[in-house]
């Protein structure tokens, strides 16, 4: 008989879990040596311990909601602050991270009181779980109260995030408490109780290519924002965080970058150049400062070409979807590609002008407005857009290689290192995105250094203003195959010190401007 309540309490609803740790020496509240479970084995665990016989013989048990707030109040004075709320959670075995547990508490904390009574923790879980079952019925195709590996597949692809059904089948595994493969509502809601996502985007954000990673290109497609973001301005406050610690990173690495282009330009006339004479080259001709010399046009150009990235963006995808829908992987491509040509058509006199100015000799160029002035009197308008051809060109191969390198190392991951999460952790995501974002280069740097020789013909004494078809003739009749990849070793050794200081730099930026993690 006691068995019978029990199972007839778990199928009531909101009493499908009770995470109220139990008098028992296995609780991880009273153990502090059992380590803390990954979240789904957590939860098949309380299923099994959490509703002791002796529970079900209460004539009027409390609440699903009285027990949790119960098992957080810590000091029983009727409320629950940040700490309480921190440490109960810890004790349950479902650390979210302060992130996650700071957006709980200031959405349940409708009086901004910073404490949260049992009226507004009800309310919020309340307003939790309507969220979640709007989620629940997305997945749930076939309206049968389950959510099936191909559901998943099938609802991730219209977010344009393919995956496999064993992928799926791992997303569900981490959801699925009784083990089943499938996961019905109170395992979709017990799963994610006290976790402040809202719909199944929430996956896809796990893989976002990191608007924090800046390795000096800017030719990458954008990020994707979700409709929650943009209405509370996240979006802004991730992108000028990006912006930041792009400035500081591409600062930090100007030193490489601007051997790189000197070597991209001059290489040619020696094959002696190589990194060490090159650094000893330029601290000889204009000190240890002309190691920065051209940093100061390449970090203004930060702001200006996000922007315009990013509105192009947005717009061009309008232009590709229909109302409604969401974008798939190769429309994500197109859309990003265009943005990226939009973006750099608007910034690409600055390319020319920081190119100029690394190039250029001590006291030829005072500054940016001067180079500027010189380049428009002895040239005319159009040495602005010099190289831009190949320039253009190299987007589709670099934005195009980046983002199915980035995908097939997703995949890969998804396939054989998700357990328990669908989230890979932040040095996975770093060497996904660095990785990625190098082959993409790999693959444009031919152009990419035949637009540099031609931003920089003018600057050459003897030497013939060939068009881009010429250019690649003379160096690959001259200097061979190699030619066209001079230069590529400082250009590859920034990678990691670019992705490693902006990643630091666009975290800190983000606490400091508020952004939350969603």
């Amino acid at each position: 008989r006691p068995k019978r309540c029990c199972a007839a309490r778990r199928a009531q609803p909101g009493l499908a879990l009770v995470p109220v740790a139990p008098r028992s020496p296995r609780s991880p509240v009273t153990s502090s040596a059992r380590p803390p479970a990954p979240l789904g084995t957590m939860l098949r665990w309380l299923r099994g311990f959490v509703l002791p016989t002796a529970a079900c013989q209460e004539a009027e048990p409390p609440t699903r909601y009285e027990t949790l707030f119960q098992a957080l109040d810590r000091n029983g004075d009727g409320v629950v602050d940040i700490g309480e709320l921190q440490e109960g959670l810890r004790n349950l075995g479902i650390p979210l991270g302060q992130d996650a547990e700071e957006k709980i508490f200031t959405t349940g904390d409708v009086n901004k009181d910073g404490k949260l009574d049992f009226e507004e923790f009800m309310k919020y879980l309340k307003d939790h779980e309507k969220k979640m079952k709007l989620a629940f019925k997305s997945l749930d195709k076939n309206n049968d109260g389950k959510i099936e590996a191909s559901e998943i597949v099938q609802s991730l692809q219209t977010l344009g995030l393919t995956i496999s059904e064993q992928q799926a089948e791992l997303i569900l595994q981490s959801i699925d408490a009784d083990g089943t493969m499938t996961v019905d509502w109170n395992e979709w809601r017990d799963y994610f109780l006290f976790n402040p996502v809202t719909d199944i985007e929430e996956i896809i954000r796990f893989w976002k290519h990191s608007t924090g990673i800046d390795i000096g290109d800017s030719l990458t497609i954008p990020d994707e924002f979700t409709e929650d973001e943009k209405k509370s301005g996240q979006w802004w406050r991730q992108l000028l965080a990006g912006g930041i610690a792009g400035a500081v990173s591409r600062t930090s690495t100007a030193p490489l970058d601007r051997l790189k282009i000197m070597m991209q330009v001059h290489g040619s006339k020696s094959d002696k150049m190589n990194i060490f004479g090159g650094f000893r080259q330029m601290v000889k001709e204009g000190g240890i400062r002309s190691l920065w010399r051209g940093n100061g046009t390449n970090v203004i150009k930060i702001a200006p070409e996000t922007a315009v990235k990013f509105w192009a963006y947005e717009q061009y995808k309008k232009l590709l979807t229909e109302e409604g829908q969401k974008i798939g992987t190769f429309e994500r491509f197109i859309s990003g590609s265009m943005a990226g040509a939009t973006a750099q058509t608007f910034i690409y006199p600055m390319e020319v002008m920081k190119t100029r100015l690394a190039v250029g000799k001590t006291g030829q160029y005072s500054g940016i407005y001067d180079c500027a002035k010189k380049i428009l009197k002895h040239e005319g308008l159009g040495a602005f857009y010099k190289g831009y051809v190949p320039n253009l060109l190299g987007i589709i191969p670099y934005a195009g290689i980046d983002l199915a390198v980035y995908e097939l190392l997703k995949s890969y991951w998804l396939d054989n290192f998700a357990k328990d999460s669908v989230n890979p952790g932040v040095m996975v995501l770093l060497g996904c995105g660095a990785l990625s974002s190098t082959c993409g280069q790999l693959a444009s740097y031919p152009l990419a250094l035949v637009r540099t020789r031609m931003q920089a013909q003018a600057m050459l004494e003897g030497s013939p203003q060939l068009n881009m078809v010429g250019l690649f003739r003379r160096i690959i009749s001259k200097e061979g195959i190699p030619g066209l990849y001079r230069g590529i070793t400082p250009n590859f050794m920034k990678v990691l010190p670019a992705v490693g200081i902006s990643y630091v730099v666009y975290e800190n930026m983000k606490q400091t401007l508020g952004v939350t993690q969603k």
